[in-house]
């Protein structure tokens, strides 16, 4: 497996493996101890089979739950080649060094897709939130703070910032970027920051699903007017945007690798 962004190496089907099996895919997300956030995940991954019958769809995690990569990679059919599709916002070390270090030890044909963001489908399902949560564009000299996890990866930073820029060019408000771990500058400092410029400021949730990092977003978003609910919500129907996000993603890496 070579890193993220080459073209990997994939190695001659072994006998008994039928070319007329397309490449499973398996959703890796992070993992969490949230019910809700577990729920949320588990929708959008029955979403994406639900919209591909022809594919195999499973399920996985990098850290905190079970089946791990390994696990999930192990229960496709033996046939199959497998393409990663990390439910990640953005690609840091997991993407970078863990899910190609677990999936090149696998006895398998794998590749990893790109992680989800940045793409153009999140702002819309971003604005989707903040239209839901009471957020009005045309009212004009508000801020918005983008509220992302965070990591000591300077790629997955620049990911964030890059969103943050495709939000405020949507929305044409300004748009700052808040961190939760790692980087800087931390959400609350932002929410801050952004309150002393305006008094309508909303924290739009750059989460994937409710978790110790979205209960970490409301305790920091003191003097916010609104905090928007993550990207995926417990009891509704997986934002299509995002579907279509995981199954361009496969078939993107798919392609790149040369598999049916």
């Amino acid at each position: 497996m070579t890193l993220l962004g080459e073209r990997p190496r994939t190695e001659r089907p072994r006998a008994g493996r039928s070319s007329a099996v397309p490449a499973a895919l398996v959703a890796i997300s992070h993992g969490t101890n949230s019910a809700d956030g577990q729920a949320a995940i588990t929708a959008l991954v029955e979403a994406v089979a639900f919209a591909h019958p022809d594919l195999a769809v499973t399920g996985g995690f990098v850290d905190v739950q079970q089946p791990d990569v390994a696990a999930s990679l192990g229960a496709v059919r033996p046939e199959c080649a497998a393409v990663v599709v990390p439910l990640l916002l953005s690609a840091g070390y997991h993407v970078h060094v863990d899910l190609q270090r677990e999936t090149r030890e696998h006895d398998r044909v794998t590749t990893v897709s790109r992680a989800l963001g940045p793409d153009e489908r999140l702002i819309d399902v971003l604005v989707q939130r903040l239209v839901a949560d009471g957020f009005d564009q045309r009212v004009r000299g508000q801020e918005i703070v983008l509220a992302a996890a965070g990591s000591s990866d300077a790629r997955a930073v620049h990911d964030c910032r890059t969103v943050g820029a495709l939000l405020e060019q949507r929305l044409d408000v300004r748009v700052t970027v808040g961190f939760l771990s790692a980087a800087t500058p931390r959400l609350a400092c932002a929410v801050t920051g952004a309150r002393l410029r305006s008094s309508n400021v909303t924290v739009s949730t750059y989460l994937m699903a409710p978790g110790f990092f979205f209960d970490l977003t409301r305790a920091q978003s003191v003097g916010a007017e609104r905090v928007t609910t993550p990207l995926l919500v417990p009891g509704e129907t997986p934002p299509a945007p995002l579907v279509d996000l995981v199954i361009d993603r496969y078939l993107e890496a798919k392609e790149r690798a040369g598999l049916f």
